[in-house]
């Protein structure tokens, strides 16, 4: 069998090795893509995003046991960030996940940014439909910890957890625009702390100002995850907004503009790699690189005329 096939048929090496194939951009990744697509869809996809410290790798790994306990199978890919300077990943997220790692129900992918900002790897979505065709039930993407700008994960998930945490000071700076507007579920966790009551009050007044989101209101759950508090009425937060998206004909709606935004994402990476790679064979970019340099030329007008060459 290939290495679909042995997806399909439940092979968790070939699972490894299909991510693998299409996060390094090997020759066969876009044919495994293409005959694994039809397979994809079934799958609840759960965001978890939050500063760094949130808890949210050990928030991940206890819902992913409730769900074990529930008897679903689970996928979780952890994205780490990836060094600017030598270009590697500690990927320690799935470190603190071990145990997780001895359930054959349970898949864990460490995956590095490699230099996308946003929270995500660029191959994120590709990971999240190859464990979907290969039949988990729930799959969890733990960003990196974010700020108020990286909100990429609404690109990818059916239900995003925000998880904040008490006693960062300012913690209105936590719930700006961006994070605000793309949870569906606020969890504070490391509830046990002061200024619990505070950070709680300022969702709830946020949330009041919020007019996104019309018919869902995030509901916030308060977490101590350590110690598994708070599990059951997370979890029963994600069951209702699951129906809801169901009920409410809001996950068609959510994928088909996810499907739309990644034709979008695959045209502009194909014609960058294809203009990029005519523009500099054609032998003379690097004399029109001076000429901009020397004001002799100005970047637009190069582009144009490059483009024109490149695309007619």
């Amino acid at each position: 069998m290939n290495v679909v096939e042995q997806v399909l048929a439940g092979s968790k090496r070939a699972l490894a090795r299909a991510i693998t194939a299409v996060e390094n951009d090997y020759d066969e990744a876009a044919e495994i893509m293409q005959q694994l697509y039809p397979h994809t869809g079934r799958a609840h996809v759960i965001g978890i995003t939050g500063p760094p410290g949130a808890g949210k790798s050990t928030l991940t790994d206890k819902l992913a046991r409730e769900y074990r306990f529930q008897g679903k199978t689970v996928g979780i890919i952890a994205v780490d960030p990836t060094s600017p300077f030598s270009g590697g990943a500690i990927l320690g997220d799935r470190i603190r996940m071990n145990e997780l790692t001895l359930d054959d129900g349970v898949f864990i992918r460490s995956m590095g940014t490699r230099g996308s900002l946003g929270g995500l790897s660029r191959k994120t979505a590709e990971a999240v439909k190859i464990m979907d065709a290969f039949g988990k039930n729930i799959i969890f993407i733990e960003t990196v910890g974010v700020g108020q700008s990286e909100v990429d994960i609404i690109k990818a998930a059916d239900t995003t957890i925000v998880v904040l945490l008490p006693g960062l000071g300012d913690d209105i700076q936590a719930i700006k625009a961006g994070i605000l507007e793309i949870a569906d579920i606020f969890a504070i966790n490391k509830a046990d702390r002061d200024g619990v009551e505070r950070l709680n009050t300022e969702i709830e007044m946020m949330l009041e100002l919020n007019q996104t989101k019309v018919d869902w209101r995030p509901p916030v759950k308060r977490t101590v995850a350590s110690r598994g508090e708070g599990l059951t009425e997370l979890l029963n937060a994600l069951e209702e907004h699951s129906s809801y998206l169901h009920n409410s004909g809001q996950l068609s709606i959510q994928r088909t503009k996810r499907t739309r935004n990644e034709l979008l994402a695959l045209l502009d990476e194909k014609i960058g790699r294809y203009v990029l790679k005519n523009v500099t064979a054609s032998g003379n970019f690097d004399s029109v690189v001076a000429a901009v340099e020397r004001r002799e030329r100005d970047p637009y007008s190069v582009v144009a005329e490059l483009l024109r060459q490149v695309l007619r």
